[in-house]
């Protein structure tokens, strides 16, 4: 299920991808869903769920690792956090 959700997210060609970015976003109150790889480190991942919470923005932790969601991304490099 939250695969094909990351799928259709990406499809809509309206994500951000990277840590950095994303936690702007949030913080802006830009975001409607986060996307988390199982490989994303424990301090980004905390810090995203930190703000999500404030922002009460939905977080999906995906079984899946970075390499894998940069493959439906169709991008090089791997991507640990993205959001919708």
């Amino acid at each position: 299920m939250s695969l094909e959700a990351l799928r259709s997210a990406v499809k809509s060609e309206k994500v951000t991808i990277g840590a950095k970015e994303v936690l702007r976003k949030l913080r802006e109150g830009e975001v409607k869903k986060v996307f988390l790889a199982n490989t994303c480190s424990p301090k980004v991942r905390d810090e995203i769920k930190r703000q999500a919470l404030v922002k009460k923005v939905e977080v999906t932790e995906l079984a899946v690792p970075s390499a894998e969601v940069a493959l439906i991304c169709k991008k090089n490099y791997p991507i640990s956090v993205l959001s919708h």
